[in-house]
C-alpha cells in the first residue's frame, strides 16, 4: 500500500505541473492571508484547471467566516476544504454541512493529549491532519517546518482517516511514515527553495521518496 502525498501552499503554475506529473493524491491552495503561499481564489482557479479530476484540490483556511468561505468555494474550484485554525467540532459540522464540500480539520500536536482531542471531531469531518503545534511567536499556525514526535501517534490515531504534516522533507518522509505509522503525509516547507516559494525538483523527489514507501 503506498503513501498518499498532499503537496500544500501551490502558488505557481510549476509547482502545480510538478505536483501532478509527481502523482500526487493532493494538492493545497492557501487562502490565509499571513502565509507567504497565500493566492486569491480566482488565482487557485486558474492554477487548478492544470490538475486532473483524479487528485483533490483542497483549501486552506485559518477561522474563516462565513463570507470569506463563500467566496472560496464558489471561485476556486477546490474539492475540499481543510481547517487549519481554531475551529471546534460544532463549526467544522457547521461549514461542511453549509457549503456542502468534505472537510479536513488540523489538529496541532505538542502532546498526546493533543492527539486525543482529534477524537472529537470524527464525527463532524472528513480527514483529519496532525501537523506540529507552532512557536509562541508565530504568525500561522502551520508551514513552520517544524516536526512534532511522531510516535505521540502510533496506536493513537483515530479511524478516521488522517495525514501527517509538519517539518517533512523527501529526508525524514521515511522515518515519520514508519514512527507514526501514518499512510497519507502533507509536505509545504519542505519542498520549497525559500519560504512561499515551492521548487519542483524538491516536489518531485519528494514524490519520488514517497511513492517508494
Amino acid at each position: 500500500m503506498s503513501i498518499a502525498v498532499k503537496i500544500c501552499g501551490l502558488n505557481d503554475a510549476a509547482s502545480v505541473a510538478a505536483a501532478v506529473a509527481g502523482r500526487a493524491d493532493f494538492v493545497g491552495f492557501v487562502f490565509f492571508p499571513a502565509s507567504p503561499r497565500f493566492v486569491e481564489p480566482e488565482t487557485a482557479a486558474q492554477l487548478g484547471a492544470a490538475v486532473p479530476k483524479t487528485i483533490v484540490k483542497v483549501g486552506l483556511v485559518v477561522d474563516a467566516d462565513d463570507a470569506t468561505l463563500g467566496r472560496i468555494v464558489t471561485r476556486s474550484g477546490v474539492d475540499m476544504l481543510q481547517l487549519h485554525g481554531a475551529e471546534s467540532p460544532e463549526r467544522a459540522a457547521d461549514i461542511r454541512a453549509r457549503f456542502g464540500l468534505p472537510v479536513m480539520k488540523a489538529i496541532l500536536v505538542a502532546t498526546a493529549a493533543d492527539v486525543d482531542k482529534a477524537r472529537d471531531f470524527e464525527p463532524a469531518v472528513d480527514r483529519l491532519m496532525f501537523d506540529a503545534r507552532p512557536p509562541k511567536d508565530a504568525t500561522r499556525p502551520g508551514g513552520n517546518a517544524l516536526p512534532f514526535e511522531w510516535t505521540l501517534l502510533k496506536g493513537r490515531a483515530p479511524a478516521k482517516p488522517w495525514l501527517l504534516a509538519g517539518g517533512l522533507s523527501a529526508a525524514n518522509v521515511a522515518e515519520a511514515v514508519r514512527a507514526s505509522g501514518a499512510r497519507a503525509v502533507d509536505v509545504s516547507s519542505g519542498v520549497e527553495a525559500t519560504p512561499g516559494r515551492k521548487s519542483p525538483e524538491k516536489i518531485l523527489e519528494f514524490l519520488m521518496v514517497a511513492a517508494a514507501l
